[in-house]
């Protein structure tokens, strides 16, 4: 597999994720002749302001008031058909990098690799 790189370094997380969720995938560093190819969509974060977080506690509760990040990623083989794709979304925005990968390497593994077999 080839995880396309991101300028965030994004890809390095997802590397490091496969291999701490033991996927049974081998990720290359080149494209060349891999079968498959993971796309990750760059991360969006967004930010609380400490305004909107104030607001939130006056007026409803507190929770919820933590930044959050989102990303998908895509699953495709040589010719380009997607085969698999996965949206994640967590709380505490930029720090959760890791959790973000690995919560794709696990759902990677599970959801599509065991329906494969």
């Amino acid at each position: 597999m080839y995880i396309t790189p991101s300028e965030d370094g994004f890809h390095t997380y997802l590397a490091a994720a496969m291999h701490r969720k033991q996927v049974p995938v081998t990720i290359m560093n080149v494209p060349d002749g891999v079968k498959f190819t993971l796309t990750a969509a760059a991360i969006d974060i967004h930010k609380e302001t400490t305004g909107s977080k104030v607001v939130k506690c006056l007026f409803a509760y507190c929770g919820g008031t933590e930044d959050k990040a989102t990303t998908a990623v895509q699953l495709t083989d040589w010719t380009g058909v997607v085969l698999w794709s996965y949206t994640v979304a967590k709380g505490r925005g930029a720090s959760n990098r890791q959790s973000m990968a690995e919560a794709i390497a696990k759902h990677f593994k599970d959801d599509y690799l065991k329906k494969q077999r």
